[in-house]
Parts: C-alpha cells; structure tokens; sequence
C-alpha cells in the first residue's frame, strides 16, 4: 500500500472532484463558442494567416486577428502584438500610455506585481519610471482577509485620481484573486465618483476563468500575456492591450511611436499560430483550472494551506501552497521539472531573475521558454516559502508531475501517510 500511495491517492481525489470537474469541463463550450462567434464574425479565413514583412502598414491577418480579439474580450478594440515580450510589457505600454505628468494613480490590490515596482518607480532608479516623469503613485492596502478595502476605496475617490490599478490575480501575495464580480463593483464604484477616471485591470492569468472579461463589467484597459491563458500553450511570445479604443490607441504609441499607434508591427507569421493558440485556448484553461484542484486538494489532504481551496470560486490559474520549508519546496520543483518534456534533466536552483527583488525558484520545461500556462511552479524565496502553481495544458501531466512530487517528499520522509490512506 506505501508504495502505491502517491498514485492512488491521486487517483481518489480527482474521482472525488468530479462534479467541480464536470463544471469545468462543460465550462469549455460557452467560451468555445464565443472564439467560434468571433471567428465567424470576421470571416476569417486562411488568408488571414499570411503575414507582411517590414513596417506591416495594412496587414490584413493582424488587423483580423486584433477584431477577434476584441470580440471575445468583449471590448471596443484590441491589439495584439509579438513584440509586447510579456504581461509586464504589455501593462507598462499601458500605464505609460495612458498616463502623464502630474497625474495621479492608485492602486487598489496593495503592492503590484513584483515585475512592475521598477515600473512603477517603487525600486531601482534611473531607468525612467513613471514615478521619474512626475507621476505620482499610492497604493491601498487589501483587508487582513485579502478582499478589497472598499471604506478606504471610497475615501481615496475624494481625490482626483487618473487611473486605479486593479491586479487580477495573486501575483506573489497570499490573497485570493479578485472575482469578476468583484472587478464590477469595483469599477461601479469609480466611475459613479469619478467617471473619467480609468479602471484598468492586470488580467494576466485570469482570461477564460470566468464567464465574463474585466471590459465586460466597466473596466476601461487591461493587459495581458500571450504565453499564458489566451495563446493556448501554443503561442511563442506577445501580448494583448484591450478596452475603449482611444486608451488602447495611446498604449499604442507608447509600444511604437507616436503617429504609429496600432497601425504597425508585423506578426512574423505566427497569424496561424495566434489564432489556433485561442481556439485551444478555453480547453487548456479549463484543463489548468482541473490540476489545480487536484494539486489543491492533495496539498490539503496532507496538512498544507492552500488558497484558494478546491471547488472554491477561481478567478485566475494560480495554485499557492503555502509550504513553510524551502527544502520541501526546491523538491517540490525538483520534481516538477523531472516531469517536464523540455529540460527535465535540469536541477531549478534559486536564482536573481530581471525585476524581481528575491531570488527565484523556478520548475518549468516547457516548449514556449517561460511558459506559465503549460505547467510550471515558482516561488520567491523567502518566509513563509509559498509556492505558486500554474497552469497545465491536460489534467494528466500535472497528476504524473504531482505524484512525482509526493513520492519524492514521501520517501525522504517529508511528508506523512494521510489518514484516509
């Protein structure tokens, strides 16, 4: 029975997950048929995925492509470009877009992303922050609960604020990532005090989650990576900035030039690729969101905290696990990376990544380099040791990389037989 534990073990918890499975499973059609409407919409056709070369002024593919995307995104226009090189490019193209000097901007999660406080100006100086071209910066401070603080949401209003900051997911924080209902009432609550004010959400890891998109419920801007849940685990690199079409048009300018805008940037001709990485795209969502559950509820079962807790409402594809020991968490990653495809030979030690403040460690050999959405697992190292889980093209990868995992902390006594083995 010891020997079998890791796998029958997690074989019971997904046949006991089956109805949050079955949701999620079926959860694929409405989002499918939404890719498929727009798709339809603009006749799209395999001419669309040839591409031009040079300035790539009156490409037809890309400008297709940038009309589905805001179809399904729901917005009034998007762009989507190969040289936005990730999330963090595409939300600074945004921030430095939209804003100028002496306006004010506020976010509402607490500290953003760790990618984005030299962006921002928070650390690191000479670089041309927005906080070195007289943008002014404050933050609000999530609840001891992780949820909004809408009191102090309210009472920030009172000033004139350009822009609110809305991040999505977790990102490195142990807190629970923010609802489309949430996202709603956030916005609600802005534009009744301040309508001009922009509401733009970091939407990394939360597209096809949920039902609905941020520009669905009032948000004004967000942004996103490719190489996460919109490109299908296919798309080798870009990102995406959607929303009112004027606030798109100035993230635009700041990614080329003014007098450029949208207007150019070829698709090296990936066309195919962007838009097969969005047909995909609902089912490979739903898939991650199925391993994270199952990595959840293991986690749980054996004596770990873990947010959000599984069959619990998710808005994005992030699985933390509080582990409290970096021994079990490098071999947590260790073993992850032996269940790679790509790179399952390599030993992920922690080291300094560009824009982030602690050493990482990083398990992740995947096909697109930095892939999230195909399965990886990293964690700043530092106490109390989370690790964040994400992503997972099929539920049965993550399963054989998870049951790798438990062997291995099994073995070296790191963990105990559950009771209910």
């Amino acid at each position: 029975m010891l020997n079998d534990f890791p796998k029958n073990f997690v074989d019971n918890i997904e046949k006991k997950l089956y109805l949050s499975i079955k949701e999620k499973t079926d959860s694929v059609t409405l989002n499918l048929e939404k890719v498929l409407k727009a798709f339809s919409d603009a006749h799209l056709n395999v001419q669309h995925f040839s591409s031009q070369t040079g300035y790539g002024h009156g490409d037809l593919g890309r400008e297709t492509i940038d009309k589905i995307f805001a179809d399904v995104l729901e917005a009034e226009k998007a762009v989507v470009r190969v040289q936005l090189v990730s999330g963090t490019h595409a939300i600074a193209s945004s921030l430095f877009g939209v804003l100028r000097p002496g306006d004010n901007f506020l976010s509402i999660t607490g500290r953003p992303y760790e990618s984005l406080e030299e962006v921002i100006g928070l650390r690191g100086i000479g670089q041309g922050s927005l906080i070195e071209f007289g943008i002014s910066y404050e933050e609000i401070s999530l609840k001891n609960d992780g949820k909004i603080d809408f009191v102090a949401l309210e009472n920030a209003l009172n000033i004139p604020r350009k822009l609110i900051f809305i991040q999505r997911s977790c990102g490195y924080s142990w807190r629970p990532s923010l609802s489309i209902d949430v996202i709603q009432r956030i916005c609600n609550l802005c534009h009744k005090i301040q309508p001009d004010c922009i509401c733009f959400v970091d939407n990394c890891y939360g597209e096809f989650v949920e039902k609905k998109e941020p520009t669905a419920v009032g948000a004004d801007l967000i942004a996103g990576s490719l190489i996460k849940n919109l490109g299908g685990t296919i798309v080798p690199a870009g990102g995406y900035v959607a929303g009112k079409a004027g606030l798109v048009d100035q993230a635009c300018c700041r990614l080329t030039s003014p007098g450029i805008g949208s207007k150019g940037g070829i698709t090296f001709n990936l066309n195919r690729t962007i838009l097969q990485g969005l047909f995909l795209a609902p089912q490979m969502v739903s898939e991650a969101l199925i391993g994270a559950d199952i990595i959840s509820t293991a986690f749980s079962d054996l004596g770990f905290q873990v947010l959000p807790e599984a069959g619990s409402l998710r808005s994005d594809l992030i699985q933390v696990v509080r582990i409290g020991d970096p021994k079990i968490l490098q071999m947590i990653c260790r073993s992850f990376q032996e269940k790679s495809p790509i790179g399952s030979f390599l030993d992920p030690i922690p080291a300094p990544m560009p824009g982030y403040e602690n050493n990482l460690v990083m398990a992740g050999g995947t096909f697109v380099d930095g892939s999230t959405s195909e399965f990886s697992a990293d964690a700043p190292m530092k106490p109390p040791f989370d690790l964040f889980i994400q992503g997972g093209s099929h539920r049965s990868h993550v399963k054989i990389a998870l049951i790798h995992a438990l062997s291995n902390l099994f073995q070296a006594g790191l963990i105990k037989l559950p009771q209910n083995v």
